[in-house]
């Protein structure tokens, strides 16, 4: 499998970005869409892609590094760490999933959006990932 690996930052969000691309290695590697061994952008490449500060991008490969996700390679580019080959069980990814749709959860119905509605929104979401735009 040799998908480019790519991320896709949100500066408005409340979510830190280097949360945000921890989040989205983390999800990638568990889906099994990026395995092991597969290099990643090096830090600078990767802040000039996203037009972030280098910091934010070696906070979230350094986190990843101590989790044991990621691999450095002393002159070489970073890898996603052995032992990530599989994807995890889908029980398992929907249990990462939890948390987040428990906040939309809560957002929808503390802004009193029927739960119809709720779920449209979330089909064309899942229909349009590459814009995000639910019209």
């Amino acid at each position: 499998m040799d998908t480019p690996i790519q991320f896709v930052v949100a500066p408005g969000s409340p979510e830190p970005i280097y949360r945000q691309l921890v989040e989205q290695l983390r999800r990638r590697v568990a889906a099994g869409q990026w395995v092991a061994g597969q290099e990643l952008p090096s830090v600078r490449e990767l802040a000039l892609a996203l037009a972030v500060n280098p910091m934010t991008v070696s906070k979230a490969y350094g986190l990843l590094e101590a989790e044991g996700l990621l691999q450095r390679r002393r002159g070489l580019s970073m890898v996603i760490a052995p032992g990530h080959r599989k994807p995890l069980a889908t029980r398992e990814r929907m249990d990462q999933l939890r948390p987040t749709l428990v906040r939309a959860a809560a957002e929808a119905r503390q802004l009193g959006i029927p739960p119809e509605q709720v779920l449209q929104l979330l089909q064309r979401l899942l229909e349009r990932p590459e814009t995000g735009d639910p019209t």
